[in-house]
C-alpha cells in the first residue's frame, strides 16, 4: 500500500465506525428482545428443516445424499474461510473495540475478531443456494431468502456486534459461496444421480 491508499483506507475505515454508530443507535430496548431472537442460530432451525425437506421431495436416495453432502461441504467451506479471515486480518469487532463499545448498544460480546461476519455469510449462502435449488417450483422464494438473509445480517449491526463492512462483505461472500456449491450440486448431481 502505498500512502495515498493508506489514508483512503484509514477514512473508509472511519465512515464504517461512524455508520455503525449511528445504525446501532436507531435500535431500542423494545426491540431488543426481536433482535437478539433474530440473531440466534438456533432460532431458523424450522425453517431449515422445511427448506431440506422441500429440496429433498423431488429426489430419489442418491439425490438426496448427493444434496447432503453438498450442503455440508457448503458449510464448512463458508464457515472455514469466515473465520480464516477473521484470524488473518484481526479486526477488532464494535462491542471489543476501545472508542467505539462506549458508543454503542451491545449484544453480548464473546470473540474477539469480526470481519467478516459469519452470520452474514452463512445466511446468505442458504440463501442464494435454497433459492438456486427451489427456483423451478418457487421462484420468488430467492428473493424471500435474501431479505431474510439481510435481516440476519442487519441484526449483527443492530446487536453492536460487527461493522457494516463486516456484514457487506460477509453477504458478498456468501453469495459466491451459495452460488459455487448450487454449480457444485449440479455438477455431482449430473455425474452420480442422472443416468
Amino acid at each position: 500500500f502505498n500512502l495515498r491508499q493508506l489514508i483512503m483506507l484509514d477514512q473508509l475505515v472511519e465512515l464504517d465506525k461512524t455508520f455503525l454508530i449511528f445504525l446501532n443507535n436507531l435500535g431500542s430496548p423494545s426491540w431488543d428482545s426481536l433482535w437478539l431472537l433474530v440473531t440466534n442460530k438456533l432460532t431458523f432451525i424450522p425453517l431449515y428443516m422445511v427448506l431440506l425437506y422441500l429440496m429433498c421431495r423431488p429426489l430419489n436416495k442418491k439425490g438426496i445424499a448427493v444434496l447432503i453432502i453438498t450442503i455440508g461441504l457448503m458449510i464448512l467451506f463458508t464457515d472455514q474461510v469466515t473465520n480464516l479471515f477473521k484470524l488473518s486480518f484481526e479486526r477488532l469487532r464494535p462491542c471489543s473495540q476501545e472508542g467505539v463499545f462506549e458508543l454503542i448498544r451491545q449484544g453480548k460480546c464473546r470473540a474477539t475478531y469480526g470481519f467478516f461476519s459469519g452470520h452474514s455469510s452463512n445466511s446468505m449462502a442458504t440463501a442464494i443456494f435454497v433459492g438456486l435449488m427451489l427456483r423451478p417450483l418457487y421462484n420468488k422464494l430467492i428473493t424471500i431468502l435474501i431479505v431474510w438473509s439481510i435481516t440476519v445480517a442487519y441484526s449483527r449491526i443492530y446487536l453492536g456486534l460487527h461493522y457494516p463492512l463486516d456484514v457487506l462483505c460477509g453477504l458478498s461472500f456468501g453469495v459466491f459461496s451459495g452460488y459455487l456449491y448450487y454449480r457444485v450440486y449440479q455438477e455431482l448431481s449430473a455425474r452420480f444421480v442422472q443416468v
